[in-house]
């Protein structure tokens, strides 16, 4: 069984935001598979076959407590767990998947690693850069993509899921390979 998990923050008003991109991903796949949300494990929750979709609606800070719901249920394993999430530090277009490491000053993967008690689970780093440095990473990563940017936005989110159903059907090392960038 795997669980994907989508970061971002549930109110309307932030659907657009850079730092919804996981959750932007999850609605690609869901959309793909014809899923339904309902609510469960303080989120957004959608199952098929052995795959399970997560959206957190704890808000970004407090993801962790939407995964431990999830991971707990189910008896997860850390790594039957990926996580889809922004990533500032890579443009937009660009992805990378790793199987652990530090929350890299990202609240919502620092939330996650606390609650889980490890660094080691699956994760996807969707690139939403690059940030201006005269803009606070509040508002940079609260802020809508640009009009601009949404046809690379779109083809992202599109490859990103792409990616998502490479990990689930073959796991990360073949993901890895073929959508590092």
């Amino acid at each position: 069984m795997k669980a994907i998990i989508g970061l971002g923050n549930p109110e309307v008003k932030y659907a657009h935001t850079r730092h919804n991109t996981g959750f932007m991903v999850l609605d690609e796949l869901l959309h793909r598979k014809s899923l339904t949300l309902t609510e469960k494990f303080k989120g957004f929750f959608a199952k098929s076959g052995d795959t399970l979709y997560l959206m957190p609606s704890t808000y970004m800070n407090l993801s962790g407590d939407a995964v431990i719901a999830l991971a707990n249920f189910y008896k997860l394993s850390n790594k039957d767990i990926l996580i889809v999430f922004d990533d500032v530090s890579m443009d937009l277009g660009r992805m990378r998947f790793r199987s652990e490491g530090s929350d890299g000053g990202h609240n919502g993967i620092k939330s996650i690693i606390n609650n889980l008690g490890t660094n080691v689970f699956d994760r996807l780093k969707v690139g939403i850069g690059p940030k201006d440095p005269r803009i606070p990473l509040n508002d940079h990563v609260l802020g809508n993509f640009r009009a601009d940017e949404d046809e690379l936005l779109s083809q992202t989110i599109k490859k990103a899921a792409d990616a998502v159903e490479m990990y689930i059907a073959s796991g990360i090392k073949e993901a890895q390979n073929k959508f590092n960038s």
